[in-house]
Parts: C-alpha cells; structure tokens; sequence
C-alpha cells in the first residue's frame, strides 16, 4: 500500500481514493500497484459488491507521473519482462466481474479519463476537464481506449481528444455520454456514492452477468496487447524522448528536428 492511495470499505463499497494532491493525483508505479492490489481484494472479497474511485485535492489525477515516464523512456522495459504495475492496473481494472463508480473533481487525464472506459457509472463536475492527449506525448491510446472512447463517442470526437489534445469539460462529457450525470464540484463525490450504495444494494449475480453481457471482453483484450505493444514501442522513440525532455525544460517540443535527425541517420 502507500499513503497516496486510501482505501475503505463500508456498505459493501469499497472506495479507492487518489490521494496526492500536492501532485494533481498523478499516478506514480506505488500507485499502479495499490491500485491494482485493490481491485484484486475487491474481486475475492464477497463483503465487496461495488468499488468507487474517488479523489483527494481539486483534480481526479492528471494521469501518469511525467518523470516516470521519462525514466522508462531511457531505460525501456523488455518483452521478457514482468508486467508493469501499469499494465497490471489495466487488466485488473478492464477484468473485474464488480461493478465500477466514479466521482470525477477537476481535471482526468490520460488513464484518468481511459480508466473512465472501465466504470459502469461516473460522474462527473461540471467544471471537470478531461483529456487523453497522448499523441502530443509522442504516446498512442491505452486500456483500450482506442475502442472504446471510439465506440462511445464515434472516431471524430475521439480522434480529436487522441490526436488535437481537445479537452471535454464536464458538461459535454455528460452530453456525449462519457459520463452518467454532471454535477456542482461539492456534490460529485456524494452522487458517486450514493450510487454505489444503490448498486451495492443489487444481487451480485445478475449485476456480474450484465455487466460481462454488455462487454466485449475478448475483444477489449485482444486491443490492450495491441496497444501495449506500441506503447511500449513509442516510449523508447526519439520523439517521445524529444517530448520528455521539452517537458523537464518547459519549452514546446520539436518534432521536425528529431524528424530530421531520424532521416540522416537512416540516409547515412
């Protein structure tokens, strides 16, 4: 466990809370594995009937720590190895058979807003900001989001949130079907879990049931390899250095000199 994550069960909800607000919630590895360890006890656990993500500060979580990120750039993680903490997190979260909630403050990036994919119910501020915008990071989609976010949305708007960075505020996330229902900042986290409750109220078979009807599940799989594979691929490129290294020094990144560079060492 670490302190960034709580965790608490009461009415057969168990709610992951993201508690590092110093940070915008940005999601470190120690995360990954607490949350993940989570959904895990949550799934074995029958005094477990629903889970509930919530979140510490004004933002849900402004996705993956950026230093992390860069870190793995430079040192790349090989097929052989074990799975991240990552990948574990987006396996559990895209597997378990419980129904999910969602309270979403502030801004919900990248896995903060794939992650939402995976919730059977969120709701949302109406001044949330939420945002995948992975292409900027020289990253592409993950968690399987480059179906899902597709098939909730349809390619124009999710093609605009991938590749423009197009930030989605509460109000049209609700619009759009993103999210169940928007709210005044102050009543999102009631709503969510007054929202468990009620589900947790529900018999457990027909919820699991309905909830795996409703889900393409070898489908959804089948995309996070996919997607894993080049994910992993593209954070060891040179554009996705480029990008990090744009980020450490607060300058805008420049992908036509990594362009160039990549064409004379090919030409030479």
């Amino acid at each position: 466990m670490t302190e960034h994550l709580l965790r608490r069960i009461e009415d057969g909800v168990m709610t992951l809370t993201f508690n590092r607000p110093e940070k915008k919630n940005a999601l470190t590895e120690e995360m990954y594995g607490a949350l993940t360890d989570g959904l895990d006890s949550a799934a074995r656990n029958d005094a477990v009937r629903v889970v509930l993500f919530l979140s510490t500060g004004d933002s849900f979580t402004a996705g993956n720590d950026l230093a992390s990120f860069a870190r793995q750039s430079e040192a790349p993680r090989r097929r052989t190895d074990a799975p991240s903490d990552v990948e574990r997190f987006i396996r559990a979260i895209a597997n378990i058979s419980k129904p999910i909630v969602a309270g979403v403050r502030g801004r919900a990036v990248g896995i903060g807003l794939t992650m939402l994919l995976h919730c059977d119910l969120v709701y949302v501020a109406e001044d949330a900001e939420l945002s995948a915008p992975f292409v900027s990071l020289a990253l592409v989609p993950e968690a399987a989001s480059s179906l899902l976010l597709v098939a909730r949305l349809g390619h124009a708007r999710a093609f605009s949130i991938f590749a423009a960075g197009q930030v989605v505020g509460g109000r049209n996330a609700a619009e759009w079907g993103l999210a169940n229902q928007a709210f005044a900042a102050e009543e999102v986290d009631k709503a969510a879990r007054a929202a468990a409750r009620r589900l947790a109220r529900q018999p457990t078979e027909s919820l699991a049931i309905t909830k795996r009807l409703m889900r393409d599940t070898q489908g959804i799989a089948a995309r996070i390899d996919e997607e894993l594979g080049h994910f992993a691929a593209r954070l060891a490129s040179p554009e996705a250095q480029e990008a990090f290294r744009a980020f450490a020094e607060r300058r805008m990144p420049d992908f036509a000199k990594v362009e160039a560079e990549s064409w004379w060492e090919r030409s030479g």
